[in-house]
């Protein structure tokens, strides 16, 4: 259906290279085969599992004992494909936190071997917290690539006890908060709406909830989440910083579990279970605040009528329908309610949904077909002075992808896929009574269709160089029905047209190349360069220094270009002490185009015009991270700095000369350690560092009608305060409690990280619960939030500037149990 839908395209309205691209993606995928028969060599190939609850194992290591450089890591669905000449050889399979696996195998013939691996059992001397094999980051030529482990997420203390995907990431080297316990960030330089946030495949357009201050992921329905910030393989794209890739448990298919947690702010339930005992198995996760119901025991009748709550819903299923073929199934849906009795509220939420099929077409190919659904939408009611009015807006996404690998022999793979994905933005729709001084309010609904082909080559020509470079093409065409004006440079009408449904207004097509390198310094380091082109053609439009759930999504149109990005980086990779600590130092450059900024005084909301109020230029973003990372003991963490500078350049703003970005920020620094005191006590904490954020303040006054207006004349040319912030917390396991793989820790999501203490695990017990304590900002100092300025109440001619704070010292406490 998509490659029908692609060459239709194609034919009618794209231009003759693009179809070059895709007549040549399609040889590629049929000459494939014989390519590989041509070679005279056999293929082993199989599925990694734990053998305790069946979860797929990504990035197991395997390799054939006897060929040297013929490991290879298991992908997201841990499969993985071995090329060697006829004979005897042993498979060598190694997990973190599972002991080395071997198995002997004769490859006269191409053979599918699964492979189960038992969780390390008895006595371990310390702490295990990478789900990676030991040297991944020296072999792999990625760079700017980031994995995070449940474990790691659950022992580092967030704000209210919360276990936070977003927020732990933060932590790392080049990743940047956007404000005090906000979940919104920013990666090397780029915008908030520059990061591509993935849930199993399906895209989450707003991942916070409450305004920000907890993320959409609920961590006991996460499995492995990995970060691309540098060189990202060419599958990814759309966005011009990263992309964070979560996966979600696919739940354990040889026993029931039931799990949770109650919390002061909310509690959790999570279940999970054979569909039928080792063919497929099903993961349901639910979380809910409740504050809400304090506001009900409150003798003030007016709150009572307030509310204030969210909740998340994840649900996976999976079947595997033979050998050579599994199915999956998950969705999402979360929603946010905050209400001021009948005077104000607003209902916003994410839901998506994931429909995968895997197919292993022969011992070398494999495929995951997906058809993906994600819609993000908002409701506002506001009821004052017989004004009975309703805002809703929507963008909603239909994907469907096709991401296929082939393993030609060691060291030497291809990734190759495409997509079609069907945007649909309704920008806001107003509903006034009769009784209303404001009159109802339909914008145009926004249509546009995004196709994508890639390929990418993994190749290592010998044993110290290591290659992964690719091509993703793209087409975006925006389309009819509707009216489409075109604006000059000053914002005026100057021509429109109008089109039918499924007509097309205007299209581009780009060209992504990418491509990174890795030498190896004796067994322990390596040198790494890469370059990558991404292109986002989805803008958000937003004029708050944090996520609102009311800002505006518009797609590239005749007047918007997509924005376009050109990194390179350097940097070095070292290991020391038998891979137990890592270090590294990346240095990167980035140029960004077509940047949109707003003019000041610019309306964003209900407007239809709102590309009048947009101005464009280019942006430059240069930094070095540095990272230190002590992977194994019974003390464990990282400490990572950036230093960078992230500038735009926009025509009709400051001047016309380069200024800060709001994202600006010269120096950051995360401190994270966890320690593993007994085993019953895990302590952890995090201290954080950076520099103020850019932001525009009123360089002078005047008066107008005997009040006072602020004059602002210099965009971004102030700093806020230096933020710091220490966080501290301790998690105390009932007695007797395993921490074994084949019963999760209470509270964990079912990683593929593990954390084990020092004693003996001993047999797992039929309920195990741990409780935790946290305290967030622990030395209470008071960050700025915002500052307000205003006439001095003793004296108008001065000027006072007011600085609020958000937390002081936030203690929390979390019960966390499973049976």
């Amino acid at each position: 259906m998509s490659l029908a839908i692609l060459q239709t395209i194609g034919t009618r309205r794209l231009p003759s290279y693009f179809n070059k691209w895709i007549g040549g993606f399609l040889g590629l995928l049929f000459f494939l085969p014989a390519i590989a028969q041509g070679q005279g060599r056999y293929t082993i190939s199989g599925t990694v599992r734990d053998r305790k609850t069946g979860e797929v194992l990504i990035g197991a290591s395997v390799s054939l004992r006897e060929v040297a450089r013929s490991g290879v890591l298991s992908n997201a669905y841990g499969w993985f494909a071995i090329s060697a000449p006829a004979g005897s050889y042993h498979l060598l399979i190694s997990f973190t936190g599972y002991p080395t696996d071997t198995v002997a195998v004769d490859l006269r013939r191409n053979i599918l071997q699964p492979v189960e691996m038992d969780a390390a059992t008895g006595e371990l001397t310390g702490v295990i917290v990478s789900a990676q094999r030991k040297n991944e980051n020296i072999a792999r030529p990625l760079m700017g690539v980031q994995k995070l482990t449940t474990a790691e997420i659950r022992n580092i203390p967030v704000l209210f006890g919360e276990k936070d995907v977003l927020k732990t990431i933060q932590l790392l080297p080049g990743i940047q908060s956007a404000a005090d316990g906000n979940s919104g960030f920013y990666v090397r330089g780029g915008g908030a709406d520059q990061n591509l946030i993935l849930l199993d495949e399906a895209t989450v357009y707003n991942p916070s909830h409450l305004l920000g201050f907890f993320s959409t992921f609920n961590s006991d329905a996460i499995k492995d989440v990995t970060v691309y910030k540098g060189a990202m393989p060419a599958e990814y794209g759309g966005r011009l910083s990263s992309a964070v890739d979560i996966r979600m448990n696919d739940g354990n298919d040889k026993d029931y579990h039931f799990g949770g947690g109650i919390g002061l702010i909310s509690s959790r339930l999570n279940a999970e279970g054979p569909i039928v005992k080792d063919q497929g198995s099903f993961s349901v996760s639910g979380r809910r605040t409740y504050a809400d119901v304090f506001l009900k025991l409150s003798g003030d009748s007016s709150t009572r009528q307030n509310s204030l709550y969210f909740y998340d819903l994840n649900i996976k299923g999976n079947y595997r329908l033979g050998s050579r073929d599994r199915v999956y199934l998950s969705g999402y849906f979360g929603r946010d309610n905050l209400a001021f009795g009948q005077t104000f509220g607003i209902d916003y939420g994410n839901a998506t949904g994931t429909a995968r099929w895997n197919h292993v077409f022969n011992s070398r190919l494999f495929s995951n077909a997906s058809f993906i659904y994600s819609d993000y939408s908002y409701k506002i009611r506001i009821n004052s002075n017989n004004n009975d009015i309703h805002i809703t807006s929507d963008i909603r996404d239909l994907n469907l992808k096709d991401d296929l690998q082939y393993y030609i022999d060691a060291g030497n793979k291809i990734d190759f896929g495409m997509s079609v994905i069907h945007h649909t933005i309704s920008p806001g729709v107003i509903s006034a009574s009769r009784q209303s001084s404001y009159n109802s309010l339909s914008l145009q609904k926004k249509y546009s269709l995004e196709n994508t082909v890639y390929i990418s080559h993994e190749w290592s020509p010998v044993e110290r160089l290591h290659f992964n470079y690719g091509m993703r093409g793209t087409s975006f065409s925006v389309l009819g029905p509707g009216t489409f004006y075109t604006y000059d440079g000053g914002g005026n009408t100057t021509d429109s047209a109008k089109y039918r449904a499924g007509k097309f207004v205007k299209t581009y097509v780009n060209a992504e190349p990418r491509v990174s390198a890795s030498w190896q310094v004796g067994a322990s380091g390596s040198v790494k360069a890469g370059y990558n082109r991404n292109t986002q053609v989805l803008h958000l439009l937003s004029n708050s220094t944090s996520a609102n759930p009311t800002d505006l999504w518009i797609p590239s149109s005749n007047n918007v270009k997509p924005e376009v990005a050109d990194q390179v980086s350097l940097g070095y990779f070292r290991n020391f002490n038998d891979d137990r600590y890592e270090l590294s130092a990346e240095g990167y450059y980035k140029t960004m185009s077509n940047q949109i900024d707003y003019k000041n005084g610019a309306q964003l909301v209900a407007n239809e015009n709102v590309e009048s109020e947009l101005v464009y230029g280019r942006g430059r973003a240069y930094g070095l991270e540095l990272f230190l990372k002590k992977k194994e003991g019974r003390f464990t963490g990282w400490v990572s700095y950036t230093l960078s500078r992230t500038e735009l350049r926009i025509e009709g703003v400051n001047r016309g000369q380069w200024y800060p970005a709001r994202q600006d920020r010269t120096h950051d620094i995360g401190v994270v350690g966890i320690y593993q005191a007994s085993r019953r006590w895990t302590l952890s904490g995090t201290w954080v560092y950076y520099t103020g954020n850019a932001v525009t303040f009123p360089s002078g006054k005047y008066q107008v009608a005997g009040q006072t207006a602020f004059l602002y004349t210099e965009r971004n040319g102030y700093r806020m305060p230096a933020y710091h912030r220490m966080d501290v917390a301790a998690t105390l396991q009932g007695r007797g409690a395993s921490r074994g793989r084949g019963g999760r820790e209470a509270g964990d999501g079912g990683g593929s990280g593990r954390v084990d203490g020092k004693g003996v695990a001993g047999k797992k017990r039929k309920f195990e619960s741990s409780w935790t304590f946290s305290v967030y900002n622990l030395y209470g100092r008071e960050n700025a939030y915002s500052i307000v300025f205003q006439n001095d109440p003793d004296d108008p001619a001065q000027t006072q500037a007011l600085r609020y704070a958000l937390f002081r010292w936030i203690p929390s406490v979390t019960w966390n149990f499973r049976f």
